[in-house]
């Protein structure tokens, strides 16, 4: 049986030390209060919650699912399911970084984001359905009628409802301008809406007495493609003036999908049938309205990797350290027993390494983030707000993807690690790696997310954005440069934002020539960006550990942080020069192909 264990150190290690979030906190006046300890505390209690009441469900979860009543539409999630989300509103968590003027606590974001990177690790397919809630609470909190407002983000914030996002159709995909759910306006203003959506997460259930779909379509003047699609809020219960839940709407679902992972949570295929809705925002606009809640799970999915990858990496190294397997090269390491175990092995603690290497990598960049996102919605400072939002924007794709296809890698070697053992159910490691895959592919695949960070959030600004994070790396360089002792991170580093000034204008300028290039590089750019980044964190983790050291700091957890950020820049960094090589490989060896296909 797997285990799990909140990192509270490391997390603390990131908030306070690397981040300083409370003194960032501190210049927002609705946080200005916050200190060091209501975080920790916040999140210690976080963390039991999430070991001890949702981690106990993810392996029986995953292996009884969901269950359909074609009858009825209804589906029943997994034993303990429903009880733990009851625990989880009674306890508050659903209202954490909530606005208090719907019943929130207030907290700021980057908290509620270390609380929900404890969840993923716990139960990814629990976690899904409170986490699409607070998608359909951002989008409806920034683009909602007053009434709209009043009736459904009181709920949201209790968690007593919860909300999903009804966008792909079985013929679109991702190309939402493709889409053909049909909106007719009503005498009464409300809208009536018919057609069908598919792999809509958390889309029937029984966990909550209401959800709140957040659904795309076409009103009758729509202009074709995605300029013509418009935003509606469509109950499963109608809801009366007074918020009282009234009739059951014609939303409803028609078949839950059996798939590779997630089985605890409900992957549905809506139909509606002449539901009743309200507009969210002005017509046509939906898709920009939309994006508030697919940026907001953009950054989940990134999160929901980063936890699968803490819990692999933590069932890994426990089972390393006790299975025991042949002698080290060295010499024999555990003489009291017939074989020593398996972490003496240097490609076994390569595996493990991995694994660490992008947990707090991505840590430190998911935290970053959040507090981006706080300082661009709260922040007194427009030109702080605005420089926020404009990095937070860059970062999201590579949060994403980078993260996601981290924690693919990891989480199979990991389950490398077990050998035969991480085949078999009973040790959860092959669930890890199911449940990992998904994250790849929906909100928008990595692909899509790479042609976002190189097209519209590189090269459409010539890079403007992406200089800015220059600016934080040539600013560490020049406090760092002349020390000997951080040469090893500060090099690289320097390094690599030098080239990746030239890489992208070169990608830019045949990019112009021919869109296809632009294309060719996307994927391969997207992850030169991401080690970019994640050498910029672990460069100003190693700065943090090298000064509590040199001020005779003799916590062990200062040179395992030193020893994993070598690792990372002698072992994985490196793939930057690989990858800058076949970016410039360019389309022709892929477009040239047509006798391959024929």
């Amino acid at each position: 049986m797997p285990s799990y264990n909140p990192p509270l150190r490391d997390i603390q290690f990131v908030l306070h030390e690397v981040l300083q979030v409370t003194q960032e906190l501190a210049q927002i006046p609705k946080h200005a209060d916050m200190d060091a300890d209501t975080i920790n505390a916040v999140l210690e209690e976080g963390g039991k919650f999430a070991a001890e009441v949702a981690f106990p469900l993810n392996l029986s979860g995953d292996q009884e699912g969901c269950h359909y009543d074609r009858d009825s539409h209804n589906v029943t999630t997994p034993k303990g399911f429903k009880e733990a989300y009851a625990q989880y509103v009674q306890g508050g968590w659903a209202a954490l970084s909530c606005d208090p003027e719907f019943g929130g606590q207030g907290l700021p974001f980057v908290v509620n984001g270390q609380f929900y990177e404890m969840l993923n690790s716990a139960n990814q397919a629990w976690t899904m359905y409170p986490g699409l809630s607070h998608g359909a609470y951002e989008c409806l909190l920034a683009h909602g009628t007053p009434e709209q407002k009043n009736l459904y983000l009181p709920k949201l914030t209790s968690g007593e409802w919860t909300g999903t996002m009804c966008l792909t159709e079985p013929h679109c995909g991702t190309d939402l301008g493709l889409l053909r759910t049909k909106a007719e306006p009503q005498a009464d203003g409300s809208y009536k809406i018919t057609g069908q959506k598919i792999f809509i997460s958390a889309g029937e259930h029984d966990m909550a007495e209401n959800i709140v779909h957040l659904v795309l379509a076409r009103l009758p003047d729509a202009p074709e493609g995605s300029k013509g699609i418009s935003l509606f809020v469509v109950p499963k219960f109608n809801v009366a003036a007074d918020g009282s839940i009234g009739e059951r709407n014609t939303i409803y679902c028609g078949g839950i999908e059996h798939k590779m992972g997630i089985h605890g949570n409900s992957t549905c295929q809506m139909v509606l049938d002449g539901a009743v809705g309200t507009l969210v925002g002005q017509p046509h606009k939906g898709l920009a309205a939309m994006f508030v809640m697919m940026n907001a799970a953009r950054l989940g999915v990134g999160n929901q990797s980063l936890g699968l990858t803490e819990v692999a990496y933590q069932n890994a190294l426990a089972y390393a350290k006790d299975r025991i397997q042949m002698r080290s090269l060295t010499g024999a390491k555990a003489k009291d027993k017939p074989a020593d175990p398996i972490i003496v092995h240097p490609d076994v603690r390569k595996m493990l390494l991995t694994a660490k290497a992008y947990a707090e990598g991505g840590r430190a960049l998911q935290a970053f983030c959040a507090l981006l996102l706080d300082k661009e919605l709260h922040h007194p400072d427009e030109k702080v707000r605005k420089d926020s939002a404009e990095m937070l924007a860059l970062l999201t794709p590579i949060v994403k993807a980078f993260l996601t296809d981290n924690g693919m890698q990891a989480t199979i070697l990991c389950q490398q690690v077990f050998g035969g053992h991480g085949y078999i159910k009973e040790w959860g490691m092959e669930q890890y790696v199911r449940d990992a895959r998904i994250n790849m592919i929906y909100e928008g695949t990595n692909t899509i997310q790479s042609l976002d960070l190189l097209g519209r959030k590189v090269l459409s600004n010539n890079g403007a954005t992406l200089k800015k994070f220059g600016k934080l790396i040539g600013k560490l360089v020049e406090e760092e440069g002349v020390n000997e002792k951080m040469a090893e991170f500060i090099n690289p580093i320097a390094y690599l934002g030098d080239q990746m000034t030239k890489f992208t204008t070169e990608i830019g300028f045949k990019g112009m020539q021919n869109p296809d290039e632009v294309g060719a590089a996307a994927v391969d750019y997207l992850r030169v960006a991401g080690h970019l980044v994640f050498g910029y964190f672990f460069a100003r983790m190693a700065q943090v550990a090298l000064r509590q050291i040199a001020a005779g700091n003799t916590d062990p957890f200062y040179q395992a942080k030193l020893q994993t950020a070598r690792f990372y820049f002698a072992k994985l960094f490196p793939e930057t020069t690989m990858l800058m090589r076949t970016a410039r490989a360019g389309s022709r060896v892929l477009m040239d192909t047509d006798a391959v296909f024929a």
